[in-house]
């Protein structure tokens, strides 16, 4: 087998693979955004709810934890759109898409902060049991799983970078 033929990857510009990334990228966020948005736009309507007024200072405190991280996470998943418009045409791409892909990871951070604690919130809520942390637990660790550690997993096992 030739050295060629072992080669793997791409040959692609800087600027090639910049567009090539964010157009990955961009498929990534948005489905991130649409779960975040809904979730946000749910979380938004609680406080209006007539049970509110009878939650726990406890329950409603992680409310508001909760709708703040669901705004943090809105904001850090929208930002890489607002990035690509206020750069677009300035020919700092690559620059750009390092930018996105941060914002789209601490956003998937907050996302996953968020959902553990509206399901913490909500099974408090829904059954008052001892349970309730563990089980929030395990979900959150399933989370980690599949969004970081397969992920990280298979980077590790995969990646051609030796």
């Amino acid at each position: 087998m030739t050295q060629q033929e072992r080669r793997r990857g791409r040959d692609e510009t800087e600027e090639e693979r910049a567009d090539r990334m964010w157009g990955e990228l961009i498929q990534e966020v948005r489905v991130a955004q649409t779960g975040v948005q809904i979730l946000f736009g749910f979380l938004l309507t609680v406080v209006f709810q007539q049970k509110y007024a009878s939650l726990s200072q406890a329950d409603q405190a992680i409310y508001i934890v909760t709708v703040v991280l669901g705004a943090c996470a809105t904001g850090a998943l929208i930002g890489p759109v607002s990035l690509h418009r206020l750069v677009s045409g300035r020919r700092v791409k690559p620059q750009a898409v390092r930018l996105a892909s941060r914002m789209t990871f601490v956003g998937l951070l907050l996302l996953l902060v968020t959902m553990g604690s509206s399901l913490l919130l909500i099974l408090r809520v829904a059954t008052n049991n001892g349970y309730v942390p563990y089980l929030v637990t395990a979900v959150v660790l399933w989370y980690l799983v599949c969004w970081y550690g397969l992920p990280l997993w298979a980077r590790r096992k995969h990646s051609s970078d030796g």
